[in-house]
């Protein structure tokens, strides 16, 4: 079904869906030859927003041969202003970007084919990022001789380190599956034709678990690039003792002690 609050009509099809408390959003489509779908882009933005609780994980999807193969550069090209529309694109997209990183429930990213340029930056924003033998990466900015959007410059950094971002930006690096696993840009890889299936299976399973506590581990790490040891610890200190006493952490320690399994789906609901 389509998540509420998208405003997808006829003319624009509906590119999220709510599955078993999965928000899935396809960023890409097959039209422009996979590249970052706008309609896409604002729908998701517009269903992140208004999660309730009933949105328990977010999916990203590609429909059509790759993942995203960055943005849609012959409508670059053929801009009356160039830098209005590029700008309009990109604000958009970083206002996509800005509600991932809100919606404090585990993001899981399904990368079959390509992910270059913004589909590379999204990928980058998922918790989890299945990919295939296939699967490959590209920043592809410098090609059309654009700097990064979505993120790419911060997120990069953070997981590769500084050097070799900058290296793999400025030398446009293209990334094969196995690269990519090896330096944690993707976390896995399974076959190419599960990906998407697995990528499912594993949001379905994150969308049973503790939501609390996803979100808390979401914000501890995080926030740990701007703090010291100290400060990470006292900040673990506090989000700990905060969750031993919250109804997840009540019901996890419970259900562990009586030797059942946790029933987190339905106490959250509450």
């Amino acid at each position: 079904m389509s998540a509420p609050g998208t405003g997808a009509s006829a003319a624009s099809p509906s590119h999220v869906s709510v599955i078993d408390g999965v928000l899935r959003i396809a960023v890409a489509t097959a039209e422009n030859g996979t590249s970052l779908s706008p309609a896409g882009v604002d729908q998701g933005t517009a269903a992140l927003r208004a999660a309730g609780p009933e949105i328990r994980a977010v999916l990203l999807v590609g429909e059509g041969s790759n993942f995203c193969a960055g943005g849609n550069v012959r409508g670059f090209a053929g801009a009356d202003d160039r830098r209005a529309h590029v700008g309009d694109i990109a604000r958009r997209f970083h206002e996509f970007v800005l509600a991932l990183d809100a919606v404090g429930v585990p993001i899981v990213a399904a990368v079959h084919g390509w992910a270059a340029g913004a589909g590379m930056s999204i990928v980058l924003h998922a918790d989890i990022a299945l990919g295939g033998p296939s699967t490959k990466l590209r920043p592809a900015y410098p090609s059309i001789g654009y700097t990064p959007d979505g993120g790419m410059s911060w997120t990069l950094p953070r997981v590769v380190g500084i050097a070799r971002a900058r290296e793999m930006i400025l030398t446009d690096t293209v990334l094969g599956a196995d690269e990519a696993v090896r330096l944690g840009v993707l976390s896995r890889l399974v076959a190419d034709d599960e990906i998407e299936s697995e990528a499912l299976r594993i949001a379905r399973t994150l969308a049973n678990g503790p939501t609390a506590a996803y979100a808390g581990i979401r914000r501890l790490v995080g926030d740990s690039q701007h703090r010291t040891l100290a400060e990470q610890l006292d900040a673990e200190l506090e989000s700990i003792s905060s969750a031993a006493v919250s109804p997840t952490g009540i019901e996890g320690a419970n259900a562990f002690v009586e030797k059942r399994r946790p029933d987190f789906t339905s106490l959250e609901r509450d």
